[in-house]
C-alpha cells in the first residue's frame, strides 16, 4: 500500500496506520532526512527475518541501525555513554549520521554484531520522528536493496518495485540519493567509516 504522508505535519491517521502495521510485525519503506530506509519494529524478529531475506543477508552481518526518537531514547541501546561523546553526539544530533557504539541489553541478539555493537540514528524528519515516538521504540533502520539509487528517490518507482514485497510504502516526497555519514565510536576517537551527507570535521581540522 502507498501511503501518502505530509512531511511537514503528518496526518495522525496515517501515521496510526504505519504503528498498526509496525505492531502486527509489517514492514515499511519510509523517509528519512537522507535515503528512503526500509523498515520493521526492532522487536519483531520475523519482521527483521523477511528484511534480511529481501536484502538476502544474515542478520548478525547486515548492516543494520535503529533509528531513535531522541538523544535519550538512543541512550537506552548503548553502553554507558562518557560524557566527551555524549557532547559530540549531541553537536550532531537529529542528523544525517549513524553512530556505530557498543550494545546494550536492550538490543535483541538477532541485530548485535560479532563486535557486539549497533548503528544508531535520531533522523532530522517529522515523518520519522512521528512513526519513532508513537511506537514507542526504534524502528529498524536498513538501504533498499540494489544499486538503483535514482529509483529510490521517486515513492511512485519505489511502489512498483516493492508494492509485493513490504506492507506499506510511505509517501513523504522525494527521497535524497546521498546516505548517512557513518561514525565509528567505539575506540578512543571517533573513525569515519562512510562520508556521507552528515558532514564531518576530523580532531584538529
Amino acid at each position: 500500500m502507498l501511503l501518502h504522508v505530509h512531511p511537514d505535519s503528518p496526518q495522525p491517521r496515517n501515521i496510526r496506520t504505519i504503528i498498526e502495521c509496525l505492531k502486527d510485525g509489517g514492514i515499511i519503506i519510509y523517509p528519512t532526512d537522507t535515503i528512503y530506509g526500509l523498515g520493521c519494529d526492532i522487536f519483531k524478529h520475523k519482521a527483521i527475518e523477511r528484511i534480511c531475506r529481501i536484502k538476502n543477508i544474515e542478520p548478525s552481518k547486515a548492516r543494520l541501525s535503529f533509528v531513535c526518537y531522541s538523544l535519550s531514547d538512543l541512550s537506552r541501546y548503548t553502553k554507558s555513554i562518557s560524557t566527551p561523546l555524549y557532547r559530540m553526539l549531541k553537536s550532531h544530533l537529529p542528523g544525517p549520521y549513524t553512530f556505530i557504539l557498543p550494545a546494550s541489553k536492550q538490543v535483541p541478539k538477532i541485530l548485535k554484531s560479532k563486535k557486539n555493537t549497533i548503528g544508531l540514528r535520531v533522523p532530522e524528519n517529522q515523518i520519522c520522528n512521528e512513526i519513532v515516538k508513537e511506537l514507542g521504540n526504534p524502528v529498524l533502520s536498513t538501504s533498499l536493496p540494489g544499486e538503483m539509487v535514482e529509483e529510490y528517490t521517486d515513492p511512485e518507482l519505489i511502489n512498483e518495485n516493492f508494492k509485493n514485497l513490504v506492507d506499506i510504502i510511505v509517501d513523504g516526497g522525494t527521497g535524497g540519493m546521498i546516505p548517512s555519514t557513518v561514525v565509528d565510536c567505539t575506540n578512543d576517537e571517533p573513525i569515519v567509516l562512510r562520508r556521507g551527507l552528515g558532514e564531518w570535521k576530523e580532531p584538529g581540522n
